[in-house]
């Protein structure tokens, strides 16, 4: 398999990186780039000592299967359908589009097209979050009432795209995942104190069928350094993940229990799990050229990333109104779960298994 990389900016070089590494294991077969920064395209091609051009519709035509599209948001729904159409597979950064129809469109050309489309959402590969996920999976934590997660630092707002789109992504989606269900309403609130039009908090409350997430993002908190966390409250266990701990989960037995006629706490100390580490990253890219083998299920097909922008569009909507939205769990995509289908494209075209030069996409750090 050619592996390509299309924007190769911060978070794109990343993705650089890695592919390198599966060449060099043997896991794909080479590795073309492509950006529109000739000089950044140089610099990485005799870095890795692999191919590189500027223009991303030659790729079908130099034996490219698979790609990654980490180039600016704006840019994903032009290059992926041009790309899926073309009969490459592709996995792209999140957002998967700026707007739910575009991402819609997306994940309809890779089903005409019988194509591979992953999507960016690199929690879904975050070892200690599949490691809760299967704790509350199968009980552990008992029913889950709440789920509160924060993302703080301190940093100018990007010119492009705000915290809700940046940071609120990621959580909408994890939130999602690991209840398993759409929520039935979202209320948001958006500030742009520091640049206009340009959210740089987001504070988002999804409330499903007896649980309610709390989310709050910002890059105007000094007071943390930078804070990435998750705390999951269920009527047996209460769960906590610092997302800067990759593999870390920490279980608290504690719970409120009643006791003639009393409601008394009950306090059986805390527990420190660590699950087998693994880079996300390089999770996600190795089940994506898995899949695009027919080899792999996704954790992130076309369809969760679609369904992520949809309600990142409800969110926007309740912020616009200062109402709560509900939720039309109706809709085409269904709840954010992970696709049952591994290889040959299925009828929603999640499986068969973000932003040309990125100045502003993908994840801010290690992750974000």
């Amino acid at each position: 398999m050619i592996y390509g990389v299309v924007g190769t900016g911060y978070w794109g070089s990343n993705h650089v990186r890695v592919a390198a590494e599966l060449a060099e294991e043997g896991v794909i077969d080479d590795v073309v780039l492509c950006d529109l920064d000739e000089e950044r395209l140089a610099d990485l091609t005799e870095s890795y000592g692999v191919r590189g051009v500027t223009d991303y519709e030659r790729l079908p035509e130099i034996g490219v299967e698979a790609v990654t599209v980490s180039t600016p948001s704006p840019s994903h729904h032009a290059i992926a359908t041009d790309l899926l159409a073309a009969g490459v597979d592709v996995l792209v950064e999140k957002p998967l589009a700026i707007d739910s129809a575009d991402a819609w469109d997306i994940v309809d050309v890779a089903r005409e097209h019988d194509r591979t489309l992953a999507v960016g959402h690199i929690f879904r590969h975050h070892p200690a979050l599949i490691d809760l996920k299967r704790r509350i999976d199968r009980g552990e934590l008992g029913r889950i009432k709440y789920l509160s997660t924060s993302r703080f630092s301190f940093r100018a707002p990007r010119e492009t795209a705000g915290a809700l789109y940046s940071l609120g992504v990621h959580d909408v989606d994890v939130s999602g995942y690991l209840l398993g269900e759409d929520p039935e309403r979202v209320y948001c609130s958006l500030d742009d104190a520091v640049r206009e039009g340009i959210d740089e908090t987001a504070t988002l409350v999804l409330e499903y069928d007896g649980a309610t997430s709390v989310i709050n993002e910002s890059w105007q908190v000094p007071v943390f350094g930078k804070r990435r966390d998750l705390v999951v409250v269920g009527s047996e266990k209460a769960a906590y993940v610092d997302y800067l701990e990759d593999n870390v989960v920490e279980l608290y037995d504690s719970r409120v229990v009643e006791d003639n006629g009393s409601l008394t706490v009950r306090d059986e100390g805390k527990q420190v799990h660590e699950a087998p580490n693994r880079e996300p990253l390089r999770a996600e890219i190795e089940e994506f050229v898995a899949a695009s083998r027919g080899e792999a299920t996704l954790r992130s097909p076309g369809r969760v990333g679609a369904r992520a922008v949809e309600l990142l569009e409800d969110a926007t909507r309740s912020a616009e109104t200062r109402n709560a939205v509900e939720i039309d769990r109706s809709e085409r995509s269904g709840p954010p779960t992970v696709s049952e289908a591994g290889g040959a494209s299925d009828a929603d075209g999640t499986s068969k298994v973000d932003g040309v030069s990125e100045t502003d996409g993908g994840l801010s750090g290690d992750l974000p």
